[in-house]
């Protein structure tokens, strides 16, 4: 595992210690991490901090062009939102954790000439399927089920 997923982690793990959603993200510009993230939805009461889109945020405002030149890591496939996010801001390349326990919007982003690395890290997996049968209904809330 290399060190950008596994910052991921970490700031996946860092959600599910303030009691959250342990999902993680960091955003990456030539080999060094501008972003970091994770699911701060029930932390701060919010409908749209997915671990992706704290990164995002965390990262500031940035040109065009180096959202262009980014790697956006992220410990679990990214929903429709986050994809949404990816797509407006051009980022070429997603490296996902895990698309076991749930798959995202991994099709839309190939659509649009995403490149796509899926590593099934056993780590997110064990960590996102324990944290579902923990808290099923703050899953299903996340992902709007």
């Amino acid at each position: 595992m290399d060190n950008f997923m596994k910052a991921a982690i970490d700031e996946a793990m860092k959600g599910l210690n303030e009691g959250g959603i342990p999902i993680g993200s960091v955003l990456v510009h030539k080999g060094e991490i501008i972003g970091r993230g994770h699911n701060r939805r029930v932390q701060k009461g919010s409908v749209i901090l997915h671990g992706e889109m704290d990164a995002l945020e965390n990262a500031g405002r940035l040109t065009a062009a180096t959202y262009k030149e980014c790697v956006l890591y992220t410990t679990l496939s990214p929903c429709p939102m986050c994809t949404g996010a990816i797509l407006l801001y051009g980022i070429p390349k997603v490296v996902i954790g895990e698309n076991k326990t749930f798959m995202g919007a991994e099709e839309l982003l190939k659509a649009n000439n995403v490149e796509l690395t899926v590593e099934n890290n056993s780590e997110c997996i064990e960590m996102m399927q324990a944290f579902i049968q923990q808290h099923p209904t703050l899953w299903n809330e996340d992902i709007g089920e």
